[in-house]
């Protein structure tokens, strides 16, 4: 704990200055006190263990202490958000999601697991969406508007994109949009939807004295290896090292996961009137575990719901923060004011009453 107005701490060594003086007066008020005749009345009415009349003094010293503590601004250290924090959410929507191997499937999962993401991050952290099958597209641009981001995420069913996975492409998306926040001025309000012009790297910042932490990650989400797009997975992850921008990687599935091509009317090229076949679907965790240390990531594999679900509520409650000071002189003064009155109430509760 750090103190804004440290000096108001000295008020402190007046405390028990003040509680000797009141236990002198005490001592000087009983010695002169008028004798009672009945003596046994009178241990009916006084409390006949003396440290009782101590309790109130004691409490009202602690409210003035917490007055004190309050006047000196106290500080602790916790995680705040970071100025302009977004986290760029990449949801693979390919219908390899429709894979059954994590319950109910893939997709489904990994909504539930946003929508956990998104209940853990801070109200004022912006969320984007990016979404992408055989190419990417922008669900939501990145807002504090959490609803609506959970509002495209459960409606990423009807941006599923039957044509491969495009990994390199979704990257190079969402590397777009975080270079809209690096670079856009200070105040600014939330990106409007297709908003993508090239602003200054990270490093370039850096080169001007303006921090060396992007504000910006993004959260990749994919149950697949590559299989279109223009740019590699590699490619992409280097256009974010490039912008500072680091790579949270996910591989949702297991090596067993299958989809039946006939729910899609044909895949990848197979015969559509075969509507038997199962076609494996396993992920690729070695690429994404690549894009996540190229970027200066992490990288978690997900194989159940649950497991997906605690990768997500754990970034949720970390990315888009750092370490900071939080003024906590609000609590004392509440403290203070709520000790003053349970002094009252003591005093009140213990004091000596003649019949």
């Amino acid at each position: 704990m750090s103190f804004l107005s440290p000096w108001f701490l000295l008020g402190l060594l007046l405390l028990p200055l003040a509680l000797g003086i009141w236990l002198l007066a005490e001592r000087r008020r009983m010695r002169y006190a008028v004798r009672y005749p009945n003596v046994d009345v009178l241990a009916t009415v006084v409390p006949t263990r003396s440290w009782l009349r101590l309790v109130a003094p004691v409490i009202f010293l602690a409210a003035l202490a917490a007055l004190l503590l309050a006047l000196a601004r106290p500080q602790v250290s916790r995680t705040v958000v970071k100025d302009k924090a977004t986290v760029i959410l990449v949801l693979d929507t390919s219908r390899s999601m429709q894979a059954k191997d994590v319950k109910p499937t893939r997709l489904a999962a990994a909504q539930e697991a946003i929508r956990t993401f998104l209940d853990r991050a801070p109200d004022d952290l912006r969320v984007g969406l990016v979404v992408f099958a055989g190419e990417a597209q922008i669900a939501t641009p990145p807002t504090t508007d959490h609803e609506l981001v959970e509002q495209a995420v459960a409606e990423a069913d009807s941006f599923l994109i039957y044509g491969g996975t495009a990994i390199g492409d979704s990257l190079q998306t969402a590397v777009e949009l975080g270079r809209q926040i690096i670079g856009e001025p200070q105040g600014e309000g939330d990106i409007a939807a297709g908003d993508l012009r090239g602003t200054r790297s990270l490093a370039q910042s850096r080169d001007e004295g303006e921090g060396d932490q992007s504000p910006v990650s993004i959260l990749f989400l994919s149950d697949g290896a590559q299989t279109r797009g223009v740019l590699q997975p590699l490619d992409g992850a280097a256009l974010a090292k490039e912008a500072g921008i680091p790579v949270y990687t996910v591989a949702l599935g297991t090596p067993e996961g299958v989809v039946d091509r006939g729910a899609f009317g044909g895949f990848g090229g197979q015969d559509p009137t075969d509507q038997n076949q199962l076609i494996p679907v396993p992920p690729d965790p070695v690429t994404l575990n690549a894009i996540a240390e190229m970027t200066g990531g992490e990288f978690s594999e997900a194989r159940t719901a649950d497991a997906l679900e605690k990768a997500y509520a754990n970034l949720g409650s970390r990315l888009g923060r750092e370490p900071g000071k939080v003024e906590i002189t609000f609590l004392l003064v509440a403290l203070g004011a709520g000790l003053f009155v349970l002094a009252g109430l003591v005093a009140a509760a213990l004091e000596p009453r003649l019949p």
